[in-house]
């Protein structure tokens, strides 16, 4: 799954990974930024931008739960652009 999100330099961006019938049960960093910040919070994960950015950034997380019953894990890739 791929993601994309804008966010302006220096602000953080908070998002959880969780929808309808879903239960999280890890969420792990496969692959970090280079040039933000990232941490794992609960369910989703807050995003914090350098104050220069030099481009477009990018982090993969695994996530694994269930989905109304059946287990599962998924790769998620985020796509990071300045605003």
């Amino acid at each position: 799954m791929r993601w994309t999100i804008s966010i302006a330099p220096g602000a953080d961006c908070i998002q959880g990974l969780r929808l309808s019938y879903m239960q999280i049960f890890n969420v792990s960093v496969v692959s970090g930024p280079s040039w933000g910040q990232l941490a794992v919070v609960g369910s989703g994960f807050r995003y914090s931008a350098g104050t220069e950015t030099p481009g477009t950034d990018k982090f993969t997380l695994l996530i694994s739960g269930s989905n109304r019953h059946h287990r599962g894990t998924s790769t998620l890739e985020v796509e990071v652009n300045p605003q």
